[in-house]
Formats: C-alpha cells, sequence, structure tokens
C-alpha cells in the first residue's frame, strides 16, 4: 500500500477532512479533499461535518479553522510552519496604534497570528479586503500586515484613509518579482496576473490583480499566463486547466509552505498528533474578528 493509500484510508477511519492551500506542495495537492485560498480553506472548515480538520498550510490557518470551529479537532501536520509576513504585526502595535488613531477601525489580514487577530475589529482575506474595508463606518482604517495589499485597498477606496500597519510589512515571496520579468512576460505575449501582496508597481504592470481564488477563476479567460505568485499555484491551476500555459518563478517558493510533506501528513493522520489549541482569553476575541468577516461575506452573497 502506498502512502497515499493508507492517507485515504486514515482519513476515513479518522473521519477527518484534508484541506491544503494552493501554495502546498503537489504531492499534498493530490491527497487533499479541498485546495483552495485562504478564503476557501476558511469557508470550507466552518461548513464541514467532519470532526477532524488537517490544515496543510502553515500556522495561521489552522488557527483559523479552530476559531471557526472550536468543537472540532485541527491538526497542522507541520507545527513549525508559520508566516514571516505575520510576524512583522504584533498585538502591541495594534494597540498603540488604536491610541495614536482614536476611533479608526482595525483591519487584520488573515496572514497574522490569533494574538494580532483578537486585537483587531475584523479580518479580512486578499481576496475581501475591499469588501470588508467598504463595510465599516470608520474613515480611518489601520490595516496590517500587508503594506501592498493596504495600498491594493486603498486605490479603490480613495475616500478612506488606509494606514499601513506596520508601514513595512511584505511577503517576501511577492516582493521578490521583478519589472524585468514582467517586460519578458509582456514580450512574449503572456497576460500577467499578481497577486495583491505584490508590490504596487508590478501591481500596475499586471493585467489583473487577484488573490489565488480568483487566479483559478480567471484562468480560461486566457491561453498563456505568466503567474505572479507562489510557484505551486501553477500546478493547481495545470490541474484545473490542461489546455492552458501558466508560468511561474521557479524560484518564487515559500519555505514555510514547503515545510509540509507526505509523511508528516501521514503521521499526523495517524498518530492525531500536532493539534491547534488557542486559550479562551485569545480565542473569543479572535472568534469575533473573524465572524465579523463571514458576516460581510454572507451579506455580499
Amino acid at each position: 500500500m502506498t502512502i497515499q493509500e493508507e492517507i485515504q484510508k486514515l482519513k476515513i477511519a479518522r473521519n477527518a477532512l484534508i484541506l491544503a492551500h494552493n501554495y502546498q506542495p503537489a504531492e499534498i495537492q493530490d491527497v487533499a479533499d479541498i485546495v483552495g485560498d485562504s478564503l476557501e480553506l476558511a469557508i470550507k472548515a466552518a461548513g464541514a461535518t467532519e470532526p477532524v480538520l488537517v490544515i496543510c498550510g502553515v500556522r495561521f490557518m489552522a488557527e483559523t479553522a479552530k476559531l471557526l470551529s472550536p468543537e472540532k479537532t485541527v491538526l497542522l501536520p507541520a507545527p513549525d510552519a508559520g508566516c514571516p509576513l505575520s510576524d512583522f504585526l504584533t498585538p502591541e502595535m495594534v494597540h498603540e496604534a488604536r491610541g495614536k488613531y482614536p476611533g479608526a477601525a482595525v483591519v487584520v489580514y488573515v496572514n497574522s497570528s490569533v494574538e494580532v487577530k483578537a486585537a483587531a475589529d475584523i479580518t479580512c482575506t486578499s481576496a475581501n479586503a475591499a469588501a470588508v474595508v467598504r463595510s465599516l463606518d470608520a474613515e480611518t482604517i489601520l490595516f496590517g500586515p500587508d503594506a501592498n495589499l493596504a495600498s491594493f485597498v486603498q486605490k479603490q477606496m480613495p475616500e478612506k484613509r488606509i494606514i499601513p500597519l506596520p508601514p513595512g510589512g511584505h511577503c517576501y515571496v511577492h516582493c521578490a518579482f521583478t519589472e524585468d520579468q514582467i517586460r519578458e512576460a509582456r514580450s512574449k505575449g503572456w497576460r500577467i496576473v499578481c497577486h495583491p501582496e505584490c508590490p504596487p508597481k508590478i501591481q500596475a504592470d499586471s493585467d489583473l490583480i487577484a488573490s489565488t481564488g480568483g487566479m483559478v477563476q480567471h484562468a480560461c479567460e486566457c491561453d498563456e499566463w505568466f503567474i505572479c505568485t507562489e510557484r505551486d499555484m501553477g500546478y493547481r491551476l495545470k490541474k484545473l486547466h490542461p489546455d492552458r500555459q501558466f508560468h511561474v518563478d521557479p524560484e518564487a517558493i515559500c519555505k514555510d509552505m514547503k515545510k509540509t510533506t507526505i509523511e508528516d501528513l501521514h503521521r499526523s493522520l495517524r498518530d492525531g498528533i500536532h493539534e491547534v489549541k488557542i486559550p479562551d482569553e485569545i480565542a473569543v476575541p479572535a472568534r469575533k474578528a473573524v465572524e465579523a468577516m463571514m458576516a460581510v461575506l454572507e451579506k455580499s452573497a
């Protein structure tokens, strides 16, 4: 029996659901029940009937799943899989900024720690950031930890004042794309799509700015794409659209997303290890911020 077959057998025995982010290695995507972006995984986790959720991604994703399904067992096969972007913002920074900008609303990207979520008013994903900010009455928005996503939202809503928190928060993978790469892709006739975590200049030179979920939705609009996001998004898109070409930067690798191995997933399912637990004093306010985002989604549905 292969390890993939054993995982399927264990999944049934545990009554578990395997959720994997679009940036996970190909072998993880292939055995997952659900593959998607942060928003898709959050929604599917919230609606899951299985008592065990196995999150193949990074810690903030597993924490979000636990917040939305506190009664379920949430496993993170690679417990050391973090997110350098989320590390830019701390709860102390949020509290200090609230003092500096009284009356401002605090919006934090789901790519943040559970402690930061607990200090916020509402969370967002790259797919719904604009809708979340638009739903708030406050004219001043403290937005973190990704400054490029904050800039993307500001351009869509000039009537609001978006203050990035901190000013330099960024994803090292998305900030590595260059104007030379864009020019080369353009010279070959490829359409260019970038993630809103990319720098404003890359956004401005792209044909489409989209979350990874948005990339899936728009992939059929062109025969050949250059994808400005993590490398394994290309694998996901190629599986969905084998008749189209998706070009990626082979060096665009999120090291933390690659920490989950097929052996880790097997071991976590087999032994029930690496369960995510969140203290109530953190979980309650953090859950409120995530549920506020979900309520915005329900209204717009």
